[in-house]
C-alpha cells in the first residue's frame, strides 16, 4: 500500500519554494519536452559520425521546415506540438529554430534532408571548466543512479513518473512484468512528479491514478496495462471495474488537501512559469531529488535499471535479504517497450526522460 502523505495545504507553499529554489539538485538542466524526441535523435548523430556524408540533392528551406515538423510531431505522437520558427542556411546545414511544447530550441539538418540533428557541438570553443560543486553536475547524477541499493526483507519499489511523459510509459511498461512476476514479495508504487508537463489531461489522470492506487489499490496494475495502452482513461476506468463514486471521492478529498487543480489554474505557481505544480507526492520527491520522468527508486536508493522486464526484475531482486524462487526462475524480455502509449517492442534506447 503506498505511504500516507502528513502534508497538508498549508505546507505547499514552503514545499514549492523549496523545490524551487534547490531546483533537484540531481536533475540535470535544460531537460524539456524536446526529450522526448532525442533518445533517437541521438542516434543518427552517432551514425553520422561514423559514416561519410554524402549529400544528395540539396532541399529547399520550405521542404526541410515541412520535413522537420511532419517527422517530430508523428515521433511525438501528440505529447507535444513542435513547429519550425525560423529556418537559415550555416556551415553547410540548416539551422532550425524549433518551437517545442512553447519552448525554444535549435537543431541542425544536412541540406539533402537525409539527417536531423538535436544540437551541434562547437569545435572552435573552449571546453569549460567543470565546477565540483555544480548542483546537476553529470558526475553527480551517475553516482546517484548507480548508488549501492540496500537489501532488505520485502524491498521498496518506487517509480517517479509523468501519466503522459512517453518515457515514463516506456518505463511502467518495463516493469509490470516485474511486478507481476514478484508480486507480494516487494512492496510496489507508482508516485508522480512534483509538476506536470503534459497539461490539464495529464493533472487529472495523475489524480485519479493516485486515488485508484491509494483505495482500489488490487484493481490499479489492471488499470494502468490499459492506459499504457489506449491513454484513454475513461475507458479504462469502466474496464477495470473501478468504483466512480469512490474514486470522485477521493479525487476530491485529495484535491483539496493538495491544492491540484488551484495550481493547475494559478499559473504564478508554476514551476518555473511554465509547469502546474502536483504536489501529492512532493514530500518524497524532495527526499529523494526526483526531478524528471522517469526515476526508479529501489530501498530509498535511486536506480539506473534499463527499462526492459529483465533488467528490472534484476535490479530489484538484487534488493532482497534473501532472493525468492521467482529471481531464479523469471524469463523476462530483455528488449526495452516502445515509449508512449501501445506494447510495441522496439528495442528504443533508455536514457530519454521528461523533465524541466
Amino acid at each position: 500500500m503506498a505511504k500516507k502523505h502528513s502534508n497538508k495545504h498549508s505546507k505547499e507553499k514552503d514545499t514549492e519554494n523549496k523545490m524551487s529554489e534547490k531546483k533537484m539538485l540531481n536533475v540535470s538542466p535544460g531537460i524539456g519536452p524536446w526529450k522526448i524526441a532525442t533518445a533517437i535523435l541521438a542516434l543518427l548523430f552517432i551514425l553520422s559520425i561514423f559514416g561519410v556524408f554524402s549529400f544528395d540533392k540539396k532541399i529547399s528551406e520550405d521542404e526541410a521546415k515541412t520535413m522537420t515538423e511532419e517527422y517530430l510531431n508523428t515521433l511525438m505522437a501528440g505529447q507535444a506540438e513542435a513547429s519550425v520558427n525560423e529556418i537559415t542556411e550555416e556551415n553547410g546545414l540548416y539551422k532550425i529554430i524549433l518551437d517545442v511544447g512553447g519552448r525554444e530550441y535549435t537543431s541542425y539538418m544536412t541540406n539533402d534532408g537525409k539527417l536531423l540533428f538535436p544540437q551541434a557541438i562547437s569545435l572552435s570553443e573552449e571546453v569549460p571548466e567543470q565546477d565540483g560543486d555544480a548542483e546537476a553536475s553529470g558526475t553527480e547524477t551517475q553516482t546517484a543512479q548507480t548508488a549501492t541499493v540496500p537489501k532488505s526483507d520485502k524491498p521498496e519499489v518506487e517509480l517517479f513518473v509523468m501519466s503522459h511523459c512517453p518515457f515514463g510509459t516506456q518505463a511502467e511498461k518495463g516493469i509490470i512484468p516485474a511486478i507481476k512476476t514478484l508480486r507480494d514479495e516487494v512492496d510496489f508504487n507508482i508516485r508522480f512528479v512534483y509538476y506536470a508537463m503534459h497539461g490539464e489531461t495529464e493533472v487529472k489522470e495523475q489524480l485519479n491514478q493516485y486515488c485508484i492506487q491509494e483505495e482500489q489499490n488490487s484493481k490499479y496494475l489492471d488499470y494502468l496495462e490499459c492506459f499504457l495502452e489506449s491513454g484513454n482513461g475513461d475507458e479504462c476506468l469502466e474496464q477495470a471495474n473501478i468504483d466512480m463514486q469512490k474514486l470522485e471521492a477521493c479525487v476530491e478529498s485529495t484535491d483539496e488537501e493538495f491544492a491540484v487543480i488551484e495550481s493547475l489554474e494559478d499559473q504564478s505557481s508554476w514551476l518555473n512559469g511554465n509547469y502546474p505544480l502536483f504536489n501529492v507526492d512532493s514530500d518524497l520527491n524532495e527526499e529523494y531529488g526526483v526531478g524528471g520522468s522517469p526515476t526508479l527508486i529501489i530501498n530509498g536508493v535511486r536506480s539506473g535499471a534499463g527499462r526492459n522486464p529483465a533488467s528490472y526484475i534484476e535490479a530489484i531482486c538484487g534488493a532482497f535479504t534473501v532472493e525468492p524462487d521467482e529471481c531464479d526462475t523469471a524469463e523476462l524480455s530483455s528488449v526495452n517497450p516502445s515509449p508512449g502509449f501501445g506494447y510495441d517492442t522496439s528495442g528504443s534506447a533508455s536514457a530519454g526522460g521528461c523533465g524541466a
